[in-house]
């Protein structure tokens, strides 16, 4: 029998509370933490720890690679930059693969790369094979900086979205210290040898963990997905209502949208995901991160401070700052921790520049290196309590699953970019003004923190298909 109009209304009526009420419930929100997620996270970290190594891997070994394959200054600088150069790679191709493969899958092709990178490395014995191993680590770190963050976005439940993402900051600085640390002890082979070890433990657990559900969704696999989704919560948890919410929401995209192609991120609707993705990215990379990671003894040595102890206290604050950041992200919100670690990082290169402005002048020099120093690791703060990971996981929450795979790879590639970038026109800018560098920092770190309070939104505790949903709209 044929509907009458006013029950046809009402139906429609009906729809579209549904949809609203999928959209507003708390899907996500109630999801215990669970061995196989703690193990998943783990092993999707391990990704992060081989990047970190691959940072910090050119400060200790440097005099032993110089002397031993007798390098010239140029020859190494070139061995150092190329990881940026295979991280260009690695990001214009980290989007385009995690949807044709899934995160699960991508993250087997950076394991590849990694694994790879690292044994020519500590084999070699010519100064090519180096490069291409440092280029091999350089895919790796650009496949990863976008695929982990964002497996760990979708595979975790709301309410600790946040503390979870916010591991992959600590990990990354953890690494980068004890890479400093263990590599100051012995040679450079036999440490390229051991930073193989995250790389077999991350191989062995890709065989056990499950892909991302709301991937498999959007394929057309809903089963596989719920599958997935009951692994991760448990199977004592009801995933009914989080299953139905990430099911409604890709039907929605599929009536909606085409196949997610590039230029279906310049339509008005994607505006503000793109600009606040990009724009995070932009002030993270060109406030000085590269210049300060890379060049952190120069920066010591040149202020008067012991190039070691200045190294390893900001390995050691660093880390600390990182778990203070992963305890706070999800009691006072991205958007507050992004204001004040961006005010952070323009106050820190504020005081680093004003310490080497001093000095030029021969004002207070007894103070120049601890006041460098302290500059130092207010800026490191900033960026491991926020503008360090906080950024990917708002590219992660917010941007729409049709898409996500373009928009990652354009940040990725910006963020690279820039990275690249700063770590190549900071010695040229250092010489011309030691000061001056820092200055500059400080003063896109200003215009950063405008940014925050005028686009960012807050995102705590809302689900992936609410927060994008809302900002789409």
């Amino acid at each position: 029998m044929r509907k009458e109009p006013l029950l046809q209304k009402v139906k429609i009526q009906e729809d579209i509370e549904s949809d609203k009420g999928f959209l507003a419930s708390d899907g996500d929100g109630d999801g215990p933490v669970t061995l196989l997620l703690l193990f998943t996270t783990f092993t999707a970290l391990c990704g992060t720890f081989s990047y970190g190594t691959a940072a910090g891997f050119t400060s200790p070994a440097q005099s032993g690679i110089m002397e031993g394959l007798n390098l010239s200054l140029a020859e190494f600088s070139f061995f150092g930059s190329v990881l940026t150069i295979g991280g260009l790679v690695g990001a214009a191709m980290s989007g385009r693969l995690a949807d044709v493969f899934g995160q699960r899958g991508a993250l087997w092709v950076s394991n590849s790369f990694c694994m790879a990178g690292w044994l020519m490395i500590a084999f070699s014995q010519v100064a090519w094979s180096l490069d291409i191993g440092r280029l091999f680590l350089g895919v790796a770190a650009g496949l990863s900086c976008y695929v982990i963050p964002v497996y760990i976005v979708e595979i975790a439940p709301k309410q600790v979205r946040g503390a979870f993402s916010a591991v992959n900051a600590l990990v990354m600085c953890s690494s980068v210290s004890i890479t400093f640390i263990v590599g100051s002890v012995m040679s450079w082979q036999k440490l390229a040898l051991i930073s193989t070890v995250p790389c077999v433990l991350e191989f062995f657990g890709l065989f056990f963990i499950p892909e991302s559900p709301r991937w498999l969704c959007r394929n057309g696999q809903v089963k596989e997905s719920e599958v997935a989704l009951q692994r991760l919560r448990g199977n004592n948890t009801d995933i009914s209502k989080e299953a139905a919410e990430i099911n409604k929401y890709m039907e929605n995209l599929q009536k909606e949208f085409k196949e997610d192609v590039f230029f279906e991120l310049f339509k008005p609707r994607y505006w503000r995901v793109i600009s606040v993705g990009i724009g995070l990215l932009v002030l993270q990379q060109l406030g000085g991160l590269s210049g300060y990671t890379f060049y952190m003894s120069s920066i010591f040595h040149k202020s008067g401070f012991p190039n070691n102890i200045g190294v390893t206290v900001a390995g050691v604050v660093q880390s600390v700052s990182s778990v203070i950041g992963l305890i706070i992200v999800d009691k006072f919100g991205r958007r507050s921790l992004l204001t004040l670690a961006t005010v952070m990082m323009c106050l820190g290169s504020l005081i680093t520049g004003l310490s080497f402005l001093f000095q030029s002048y021969a004002l207070l020099n007894n103070y120049t290196p601890i006041s460098t120093l302290i500059g130092v690791l207010v800026f490191f703060i900033s960026i491991t309590i926020g503008i360090g990971g906080i950024p990917w996981v708002l590219v992660s929450e917010m941007t729409p699953i049709n898409v996500k795979g373009s928009a990652g790879t354009l940040c990725n590639l910006t963020s690279w970019s820039c990275n690249w970038f700063v770590a190549y026109t900071f010695n040229f800018l250092f010489q011309w003004s030691s000061s001056g560098v820092f200055f500059i920092y400080s003063i896109i770190s200003a215009v950063g923190i405008l940014f925050v309070m005028k686009m960012v939104p807050e995102t705590r505790g809302r689900s992936l298909e609410e927060i994008q949903a809302d900002i789409t709209r």
